[in-house]
């Protein structure tokens, strides 16, 4: 079995190359690899918000496609890995707020549009409120985004399976605390 590379040997590996050789590794990695792309682009070159988008669109189509004639998918699952891949190549603690509450904001719309939904979507939801508004307090963004948080609160009064009633308790036990 092949030797498992450490984070520190990486490092003594690195070490032994001349600056040349580096800017040429970190070019082969960005012409390889997108992920890699979308991090330097995010965090070098000041455009996180076009990275921002492009993973904000993927959620989008998710529940509402560009095509007319195509029915929304709804998978949850790569709605919430593009939140994931945002974190990832980001380093914008604001942006990572905004992608988790636009997860949110799309789903109530979704809810809205189609019906109710399965007590599985209306979890991940509240789970992905939970977790932007603990990060939104954890990083003293409640004055950015707490006007969108309780907009989510209200929106959600006609929602079944105590989607409500979830959104309202995180909301008034972590954000309206805050003053």
């Amino acid at each position: 079995m092949p030797k498992k590379i450490t984070l520190t040997g990486l490092k003594k590996h690195l070490r032994k190359k001349s600056d040349a050789e580096l800017v040429e590794e970190i070019a082969d990695l960005y012409k390889k690899f997108d992920t890699v792309k979308e991090y330097y682009r995010a965090s070098f070159f000041n455009d996180d918000e076009v990275v921002l988008q492009k993973y904000k669109d993927v959620i989008t189509e998710e529940f509402f496609p560009k095509s007319l004639h195509a029915d929304p998918k709804a998978r949850l699952s790569v709605a919430r890995k593009a939140v994931r891949d945002y974190k990832k190549v980001s380093c914008s603690d604001s942006g990572y707020a905004e992608i988790m509450l636009h997860y949110v904001e799309v789903g109530i719309e979704f809810t809205t549009a189609y019906g109710g939904i399965d007590s599985p979507f209306y979890s991940s939801m509240a789970n992905m409120y939970f977790d932007a508004a603990n990060f939104i307090d954890k990083y003293n963004m409640v004055g950015l985004f707490q006007e969108r948080l309780y907009k989510m609160v209200f929106d959600t009064q006609d929602c079944g399976w105590g989607f409500h009633n979830s959104l309202a308790e995180i909301y008034f036990e972590i954000i309206s605390t805050e003053e």
